[in-house]
């Protein structure tokens, strides 16, 4: 479990202009909650407008609006028709980034994090996208809410160690080592490869 000091102060607006792949990798050992339920951020991916596999790569949709809207906010879509998927948008307001949280740490609320779940084991509770956004009762209806506002609460975390490899569940843009996690997460929604590199966040 990764320790933390108590009360880290909230991330400046300022960090939320910095391209995708800059802030995916500090987010990785921020706290992350909504309602007061969640925990440590430990894996995320980088999508940019110029990214083959990005929503934002063909341009504004109803769908990817909030991509292109105002940075510090959230853009979350159903994938697959089967889950939702939860981004932070990033970058100057039009640049079409955000970053998607793979997989938190459970810290804060995890009896209704199991509630919502229907699992008990900690590591199966926010290890995917989809099972973070569950436990989370992360929806539609938060699609543009600002992250930095009630009942979202996102604050910097720790220097970590932090792995990069590929992106997961993508066809096109796989060559890119957009994928950041935790060194030594046992949260992670799955293992880096043994060539991913580690560095300080």
């Amino acid at each position: 479990m990764l320790l933390r000091s108590a009360g880290p102060a909230p991330l400046p607006a300022l960090d939320f202009l910095a391209r995708a792949p800059d802030l995916a990798r500090a987010l990785i050992g921020a706290e992350f909650t909504l309602a007061g339920v969640g925990g440590v951020i430990v894996e995320t991916e980088a999508y940019t407008r110029e990214d083959p596999a990005s929503h934002s790569f063909r341009g504004p949709t109803a769908r990817n609006s909030a991509m292109f809207g105002p940075p510090g906010r959230a853009y979350v879509y159903r994938s697959y028709g089967m889950h939702w998927c939860f981004n932070i948008v990033c970058g100057p307001p039009g640049a079409g980034e955000a970053i998607l949280v793979r997989a938190l740490e459970p810290i804060h609320g995890i009896d209704s994090m199991r509630e919502r779940r229907g699992v008990t084991e900690l590591k199966s509770l926010c290890s995917g996208p989809g099972r973070l956004c569950e436990a989370l009762a992360i929806t539609a209806e938060h699609n543009h809410a600002p992250l930095r506002e009630p009942p979202f609460a996102i604050a910097a975390g720790p220097v970590v160690q932090v792995l990069t490899g590929p992106r997961i569940g993508i066809t096109r843009g796989t060559g890119t080592a957009w994928r950041f996690g935790l060194a030594g997460s046992p949260y992670l929604s799955r293992r880096f490869p043994a060539v991913g590199r580690a560095s300080g966040s």
